[in-house]
């Protein structure tokens, strides 16, 4: 049965809106490769459930930010809101604090460490990192992933030896929206020198790339691309800018189809390594659609996927699984469990 017909028989399609002529590419580019195998990501970062899985109750891999909820930049896109769910960590005695007594308390198996940047997308970990290597030293299972911002070789190369398992950046392809949107000084070569100082350690480096980042534009992603293709990224982390995170009427929602073409382009620039959907987009019937884009274009993984997607999968032949982690992260077979049962809180 070919692709579209499959996707009217979804319930929770019945009112979705697929743009033809890309679905039937997405198949026929599909027909030339073995089906990959998909995880469906659930942290504990929010609260979350759909009809097909549920999230765990436990604090199993919490996102903290060591600026709680301030950034110098500000930027147009997100207004620090990102930083408000995050646990705060102001200090590097609370991190080790809190991170112990959730070990103890609530079974963590990791954690993100994040913040707001200075007014030259920097963010200093420096008096954090003591605190990252002793947990590591007493928790050798632990896994901890770092939000980089921009940083040179010395940055990374002490994040590496504190034992950081995987880092992430945001790669931003257009000197418009560095200059518009983030409201900052800096070139977008420097964007490319932080990539490759990550990829100068033995860290995992997941690169993240949001999508219509200039006000809802497509204008940078294609440069992103190449920037990223010309690393030994271990995965790609694709993300959907939210409007509703701006101030009213200087964001536009990008069209599914442009996001739906950008999960092809990134799937068949990047085909060796991991593409994944992040945690950001927007919700209802676009997020619904945009994750079956994003399984159907092969991508390996989506971190809270919507309604539907777990029957886009099963339609298409994808195997896939669930892990309550964050989707930049590796995690063991520990984290994983099937998808007819839920986590038990």
């Amino acid at each position: 049965m070919a692709w579209l017909d499959l996707l009217a028989d979804i319930e929770d399609f019945e009112d979705a809106d697929f743009d033809e002529a890309l679905v039937m590419q997405l198949e026929m580019v599909a027909k030339d490769r073995d089906p990959r195998p998909m995880r469906f990501s659930t942290p504990t970062f929010k609260e979350y459930e759909t009809t097909e899985l549920s999230g765990c109750g436990k604090n199993s891999f919490p996102a903290f930010s060591i600026t709680a909820a301030a950034c110098g930049l500000n930027c147009d896109h997100c207004q620090k809101k990102i930083l408000e769910p995050m646990m705060p960590a102001t200090n590097p005695a609370m991190l080790d604090q809190k991170v112990r007594h959730l070990i103890d308390t609530q079974e963590l198996n990791g954690f993100l460490l994040s913040g707001g940047s200075n007014k030259r997308n920097e963010i200093n970990y420096t008096r954090y990192l003591p605190v990252v290597e002793q947990l590591k030293n007493d928790f050798p299972d632990l896994r901890i992933a770092v939000h980089s911002a921009l940083m040179k070789e010395p940055q990374a190369k002490a994040m590496e030896a504190a034992g950081v398992d995987t880092v992430m950046m945001d790669v931003i392809g257009a000197q418009e929206t560095i200059k518009e949107v983030y409201k900052l000084d800096r070139p977008v070569a420097d964007f490319e020198e932080t990539l490759a100082a990550l990829c100068s350690t033995s860290m995992e480096v997941t690169p993240h790339i949001v999508i219509g980042l200039h006000y809802g534009q497509i204008l940078g992603e294609a440069n992103a691309l190449d920037i990223v293709s010309r690393y030994p990224v271990t995965a790609l982390v694709l993300v959907v800018i939210m409007p509703f995170y701006a101030k009213p009427g200087t964001f536009v929602t990008p069209g599914t189809t442009d996001v739906g073409k950008i999960f092809l382009e990134a799937r068949e620039r990047i085909p060796d390594r991991q593409v994944l959907l992040g945690c950001a987009r927007p919700p209802g019937m676009h997020k619904r659609v945009t994750d079956a884009y994003a399984i159907m274009a092969g991508l390996d993984g989506i971190a809270f996927p919507a309604d539907g997607a777990v029957s886009v999968a099963h339609s298409i032949g994808r195997p896939f699984e669930q892990a309550h982690s964050c989707c930049s992260i590796k995690l063991g077979s520990e984290f994983k469990v099937p998808l007819e049962r839920t986590c038990a809180a």
